[in-house]
């Protein structure tokens, strides 16, 4: 479908608007004689607005008699009439032959390469992996094989589960399902004990095989053997086994730091400055100063790739540089304020180290200050299920 927009734009089409009590059959007419028409929008029940090549519109002559229409030329759109509007501009002329040579010309790489369906997978580490096997920015479209670069990933990665690739213009699509995490594979014959991965208070233990070496209300420490992998029969006696058992502990973590009453912050001044960056596949052209004129400032950066269709990129890359002014103050807190401040930083990280929030059982802040500064200690108590299996070697 591209190709034909692209080469109905060189040939010249032209925008018509059709008049008739018989749109259905003027469409249907126009098909049996291979006339295209695209585009094709319906205003009420008796008129229609559609595109059409100028060797077709010729040929409209006769289904216009035989369903009685009416038509008529909204727009002309093409390089045949750009030409003729522009005959005397030959520099513009020639340039312009020259933009639409090259947008021929690019339409046979890949100048973008969009991911989709990854929720836990990087998404720098999929254009990595695909750039490594074939697929990356500026490539020709003919000497990718798909087949084999989604070949080649499954193997490559055991957390995709499976992978498609689409390309549609010069953008690549390539879209992904996540492998769910695979199940413990549990081999019978291979005798372990549970231990401790971690400081706890015992709160349940039920064993399914093994023999229990810890109960409720023991504390115990990072390996600890909390289930022992053997049983002990009055008639078998001594046997060994692959222990598996549910265990839930009250587990701590915790984070201490200094903060002190007396520190220097970067105030933001509102001023801003803007620089632009063309990359053009990799070539840089910077439209400013390497410096900047602030002394203090926070960068951020926002690229865009320049399209001129949908799935049609260009290797055009426009770069949006942003400096923040700040100023250093000195800034005084109370001890109030700094707790607060404190507290909550500490628990923002604590809470990332916590895989699910609502087994916290309780906070504790620990707090001891001086004429400099605080010091804070923030203890979170969870409920988590604890335990690891390790092999017994003899």
């Amino acid at each position: 479908m591209f190709l034909k927009i692209w080469l109905n734009y060189i040939i010249g089409y032209v925008n018509i608007k059709v008049e008739s009590y018989f749109l259905e059959r003027f469409i249907n007419i126009c098909i049996s004689k291979n006339i295209l028409l695209w585009n094709i929008k319906r205003k009420k029940s008796t008129i229609l607005y559609a595109n059409v090549s100028i060797k077709d519109y010729k040929r409209l002559k006769d289904v216009i008699r035989k369903t009685k229409s009416k038509i008529k030329i909204e727009s002309k759109k093409g390089l045949p009439f750009i030409f003729h509007k522009y005959r005397k501009r030959k520099i513009f002329l020639v340039f312009f032959i020259l933009v639409v040579i090259g947008l021929i010309s690019t339409s046979n790489f890949i100048w973008n390469i969009e991911v989709k369906g990854n929720d836990s997978v990087n998404r720098e580490e999929i254009i990595e992996a695909l750039s490594q096997n074939g697929l990356k920015i500026g490539t020709n479209k003919n000497k990718i094989d798909i087949n084999q670069i989604i070949n080649n990933m499954r193997l490559q990665r055991d957390d995709i589960a499976w992978m498609g690739i689409n390309m549609k213009g010069t953008n690549a699509i390539v879209e992904i399902k996540e492998t769910d995490k695979a199940p413990e594979i549990v081999d019978e014959n291979e005798f372990c004990n549970i231990v401790s991965n971690k400081n706890g208070y015992i709160t349940k233990i039920n064993v399914q095989n093994g023999t229990a070496a810890v109960g409720l209300g023991d504390i115990v420490k990072e390996g600890d053997t909390l289930v022992s992998g053997y049983m002990e029969g009055k008639y078998t006696g001594i046997r060994y086994v692959h222990s598996s058992a549910d265990i839930e502990a009250k587990v701590w973590y915790s984070k201490k730091e200094k903060f002190y009453l007396n520190q220097e912050i970067n105030v933001p001044t509102g001023a801003t400055e803007e620089k632009y960056t063309l990359n053009l596949n990799n070539f840089k052209i910077n439209f400013y100063k390497t410096l900047s004129k602030f002394q203090n400032y926070d960068t951020i950066n926002e690229s865009k790739k320049l399209m001129i269709f949908s799935n049609f990129y260009l290797p055009i890359e426009i770069i949006k540089t942003t400096n923040y002014e700040y100023e250093k103050q000195q800034k005084t807190y109370t001890e109030e304020e700094l707790l607060e401040i404190a507290t909550k930083q500490l628990e923002e990280e604590l809470e990332q180290k916590i895989e699910n929030k609502d087994n916290i059982l309780n906070k504790q802040v620990n707090v001891y200050s001086n004429e400099n500064y605080i010091e804070v200690e923030v203890i979170y108590e969870v409920l988590e299920n604890i335990g690891i299996k390790e092999k017994i070697i003899f």
